[in-house]
């Protein structure tokens, strides 16, 4: 579960002509960055980001890596499965609570700002290989009052590590004994993509980002 890292913020930014870059990785432990490499393809030019996506590209530039998993009610869930209308794909812990909610319902927020055509899927994929169950799922799903458009995407421990790492997403699990209990800190990259209903990402948020920056790119997207 993450904790307050505001006291040694790290702002993601876009580059011009190379890799899109620094990302915050929020967690146990605070202030930790890592860069992520994961493609050529530039990022539209820009510099420091203050607010809005932390990159964005082009329609037909990036397309969103495939992955198949299952939703909190061992359905299967791609990306694929929702070409023709837009996509969110985020990565929450399931048992976190503290930025993990608070993302949620920021984009929550934004999604209820749509018209019900509009409106995207979201896939949750889980960071927390260790708070996967149905009842851990279903109960973010009703306390966090989550809109039907979102759904989970867990699986086994090797198929999310490929999706983290095939979205560049970094996640670390810190394990220790607590009176005798084991307990497993996780720490991750609180990122969020907006996927064109084509298949390509449109746009990254990396938190903390404002319901109204979401719904701008979730508004392109569906009118573009």
């Amino acid at each position: 579960m993450e904790a307050d890292q505001r006291s040694l913020p790290v702002r993601p930014v876009r580059l011009r002509w190379a890799l899109w870059a620094i990302v915050a990785l929020a967690g146990a432990g605070a202030g930790i960055g890592i860069i992520v490499l994961r493609s050529s393809s530039p990022a539209a030019p820009a510099s420091a980001v203050v607010g809005g996506p932390a990159a964005t590209w082009a329609a037909g530039v990036r397309r969103a890596p495939a992955f198949r998993l299952v939703d909190e009610n061992g359905a299967a869930v791609s990306p694929a499965a929702h070409r023709g209308r837009p996509l969110v794909v985020t990565f929450i812990d399931p048992l976190c609570r503290n930025f993990c909610p608070l993302e949620a319902q920021r984009i929550d927020a934004a999604i209820r700002q749509l018209p019900a055509s509009q409106r995207p899927a979201v896939l949750a994929v889980s960071v927390n290989v260790y708070g996967n169950s149905r009842a851990n799922l279903v109960q973010d799903v009703r306390k966090w009052r989550l809109l039907p458009q979102w759904r989970w995407a867990v699986g086994a421990p090797p198929a999310l590590a490929h999706v983290w790492k095939s979205y560049g997403v970094g996640v670390l699990v810190s394990t220790k004994k607590v009176a005798g209990v084991t307990v497993h800190e996780i720490t991750h990259t609180e990122a969020a993509y907006v996927v064109d209903g084509s298949g390509y990402e449109r746009a990254l948020f990396i938190w903390p980002f404002t319901t109204a920056d979401v719904e701008q790119s979730l508004r392109a997207v569906a009118t573009g």
